[in-house]
């Protein structure tokens, strides 16, 4: 079994900052990319940032220059680092991972349960 645990979610004002974890755990082999998705009421998910096994980093449009993706792989956990956040940053945020488990050689996406982000403007 495989689980994603986020968290760091909360209420902040607008400009304030936030960062949220996502620790993976159970029978990992490897991790291959990891990410953050969002989703907002009455919206679909969507990406806002992604990074690679090797760090590549991939970012909305809308939170480029705002959030950072840093990652700790001997740690299997994924940040992602809020700054200057809006009101239009209020979600769900959602961890996501592309793991191969231990003896299967398939690469599975998993997600976390959600946290909840709220910028009062």
């Amino acid at each position: 079994q495989v689980q994603l645990v986020e968290s760091g979610g909360g209420l902040v004002q607008a400009g304030g900052s936030l960062r949220l974890s996502c620790a993976a755990s159970g029978s990992i082999a490897s991790i291959k990319a990891m990410g953050w998705y969002r989703q907002a009421p009455g919206k679909q998910r969507e990406l806002v940032a992604t990074i690679s096994s090797s760090g590549r980093t991939n970012y909305a449009d809308s939170v480029k220059g705002r959030f950072a993706i840093p990652r700790d792989n001997p740690k299997n956990t994924v940040y992602l680092q809020m700054n200057s956040l809006e009101a239009e940053d209020t979600a769900v945020y959602y961890c996501n991972a592309a793991i191969m488990r231990i003896g299967i050689s398939n690469v599975y996406d998993y997600w976390g349960q959600g946290t909840q982000v709220t910028v009062s403007s």
